[in-house]
């Protein structure tokens, strides 16, 4: 039964393929835009995986880890008091602008970090030493601000190296360290220094302290730390995820934050239902002429005595057979995109294993759909119609 159904689909080349199209189509849509969704919603968090704190202690009204509330320099001594602390450290976080040769201006993400325990410092230096952070006026790039900081991005001899200067808002700063960081969601590199020298980098107002990063004590989680942290200075306590499994972490808000207040969702959202949609309207259709094509065929099986449920099992067969190969290609397709995107940097591209599955799902509904129709055309013919003239 399995080899005439695979014969009678493989048989009518242009159905076939035109088949295998509409779900390679789908296929790449969902996976891919999907996928570019979540690579975006994880440069939302890239400064909780750039700055490595297990816990982040921001002002009672901060949603989400990229909105900067300053708080009092005082919560720093504050949050130290708690029984449930081991270390805490002030953090700098802000946009700020570099001034390059040429005269121009790129935006960057300031970090600025105690000077003492470079606590949140990058955490793979791909060159230069961090200690020389302490010297004066110094600072750590990431790969990216190799090329964006570049008077000529295109010439690899122009690229930002360990000695060269730049100004950030009129104050030289001289790098002494090139890291591995992910890119932010505002498109910027990342650029640390030390939390006194990130005060003198960033404009004068009367508080600067944007967070906190902070430890707890050993045998205590970070969850439970974070909740005696709230507790007792009625400042709000994030967890890392990187750092712990919590309900209450700064990445899943700052991923929910972007998903209900941004259009982002609802823009790569319609194109995953359009994706969908394409798929059912070509496979539907193709998959029903087919039968259609194939249905005198099929009615004499019926008339020799097939039953309706071995034909039915059949048309299943041609369907899914349809659906592993264009679900195959297009998955094929999206891994050559990300390839892609993994080496140029754009667009931002995160692939959990959820994505593949869903969307295999997805075809696989699609191929029911379009046996089915089938099925109810099948089932509604009759075999003495085979033998009219």
């Amino acid at each position: 039964m399995i080899g005439l159904a695979l014969k009678m689909l493989f048989g009518d080349t242009a159905k076939y393929l035109m088949l295998v199209a509409g779900l390679f189509f789908a296929t790449f849509l969902i996976v891919q835009q999907a996928s570019v969704f979540c690579g975006l919603m994880r440069w939302t968090t890239a400064t909780l995986k750039n700055v490595g704190a297990p816990i982040f202690v921001v002002e009672e009204r901060v949603e989400q880890v990229n909105e900067t509330n300053p708080m009092r320099d005082t919560d720093v001594a504050r949050i130290r008091s708690v029984s449930a602390v081991r270390w805490a450290m002030p953090l700098y976080s802000g946009i700020q602008r570099v001034r390059l040769e040429d005269g121009s201006f790129k935006t960057v993400q300031l970090i600025g970090i105690d000077a003492a325990s470079l606590a949140g410092a990058p955490g793979r230096m791909v060159a230069g030493n961090l200690e020389d952070l302490r010297l004066p006026n110094t600072v750590v790039i990431d790969e990216l601000a190799t090329t964006r900081l570049s008077s000529n991005p295109r010439d690899p001899s122009k690229k930002i190296k360990i000695g060269d200067q730049f100004e950030i808002n009129d104050v030289e700063a001289r790098v002494v360290g090139i890291c591995k960081a992910m890119r932010s969601f505002t498109g910027g590199p990342y650029i640390w220094t030390t939390y006194e020298r990130a005060l003198q980098y960033t404009p004068t107002s009367r508080k600067m302290l944007t967070a906190v990063i902070a430890a707890p004590v050993e045998g205590m989680t970070s969850g439970q730390a974070a909740a005696e942290i709230e507790r007792t200075t009625g400042l709000r306590a994030y967890v890392n995820r990187d750092f712990g499994d919590n309900p209450k972490d700064f990445n899943t808000a700052t991923v929910w934050w972007y998903v209900k207040n941004t259009g982002i969702p609802i823009s790569f959202g319609t194109t995953v239902v359009i994706g969908f949609i394409v798929g059912v309207a070509i496979a539907c259709q193709t998959f029903y002429a087919f039968v259609l094509d194939n249905l005198k065929h099929l009615g004499a099986l019926k008339a020799m005595g097939m039953s309706n449920f071995r034909l039915s099992m059949m048309l299943l067969v041609q369907a899914l057979t349809v659906g592993i190969i264009g679900f195959g290609l297009g998955l094929l397709a999206t891994s050559g995109f990300a390839m892609g995107a993994i080496n140029n940097g754009q667009p931002p591209f995160y692939m959990p294993w959820q994505i593949p599955v869903a969307a295999f799902l997805a075809v696989q509904l699609i191929c029911m759909l379009a046996a089915l129709m089938g099925i109810i055309r099948l089932g509604l013919y009759e075999p003495a119609m085979v033998f009219r003239a």
